[in-house]
């Protein structure tokens, strides 16, 4: 039986791994912290809080600025993608920024058909700054093969170019708030109007409950041709759902001709 304080690498490494996901970035301080400074928590936990200051009609005091409002405005003043990037980099008013690594802005050919909205980074896309570069990931390149189609292919015809709904990854990879959401939307639409694909594949519950203001499943939302801004749009099941369901993945196969035979007659 082991002691307590023996371990083995196995465990050793998934201790570390849990931490980078946690946001550790950093073994030591630059400078040695004395616990003797800190101040006494109980004396912190005893102090009254303090009361709310209301504001009085008339006194000329400006309300709390509306981030929504803030991030139209920034990305409606967004002339290209250079732009866009930099005014998302600039918003800080989005809780998601402060312990993600990297903005994860796009990737693939700007002069695409196709526009994939996806839902947010993971892990891998959080450390190398880049959509859909995981397991999941993956798996979406090679859905995209089988119709001759990838992100790196030059033709815009047979290209792909790829975003998310959000920049910043969440904790632990949850689900996106309605705020968050509601927040990184006019971002999302600009991208789109600067990008002007012929089709909007949405993939995943997240990017197609966000873009089409829905809360219905994706399951039913599957296949079934839209409209978003004014272009065709096809929800699509997420790769991350297709590892974990793969029986589901024939319905992913309909959708890909679906979106090749529509491509063909929209030339």
């Amino acid at each position: 039986m082991m002691a307590p304080w023996e371990t083995d690498w196995h465990i050793a490494r998934a201790a570390l791994e849990w931490q980078l996901d946690m946001g550790v970035d950093e073994a030591i301080c630059d400078a040695p912290v004395s616990r003797y400074d800190l101040p006494d928590k109980r004396e912190t936990a005893q102090a009254p809080a303090k009361a709310a200051v209301a504001v009085p009609a008339g006194t000329g005091v400006a309300p709390a600025a509306d981030p929504v409002a803030l991030a139209r405005h920034a990305a409606e003043s967004a002339g290209d993608l250079a732009a866009l990037q930099a005014a998302l980099a600039a918003y800080d008013h989005c809780e998601l920024k402060l312990g993600a690594r990297n903005l994860v802005f796009a990737d693939g050919q700007p002069n695409a058909r196709v526009m994939i909205v996806g839902e947010a980074p993971g892990r891998e896309e959080d450390r190398q700054g880049k959509p859909f570069v995981g397991e999941a990931g993956q798996l979406l390149d090679r859905m995209f093969a089988a119709i001759s189609m990838g992100r790196d292919n030059p033709d815009p015809s047979k290209a792909l170019y790829i975003t998310n709904i959000l920049p910043w990854r969440p904790p632990q990879n949850r689900d996106p708030s309605s705020d968050e959401r509601a927040m990184m939307r006019p971002f999302v639409q600009r991208h789109i109007e600067l990008i002007d694909p012929d089709i909007l594949i949405l993939m995943g519950r997240v990017s197609a409950g966000t873009l089409l203001e829905t809360s219905e499943g994706i399951t039913r939302l599957r296949g079934q041709w839209c409209d978003v801004m004014g272009r065709l749009c096809l929800p699509m099941l997420h790769p991350a759902y297709l590892l974990r369901n793969p029986p589901m993945k024939r319905h992913a196969w309909a959708d890909l001709l679906s979106l090749q035979a529509r491509l063909r007659d929209t030339t």
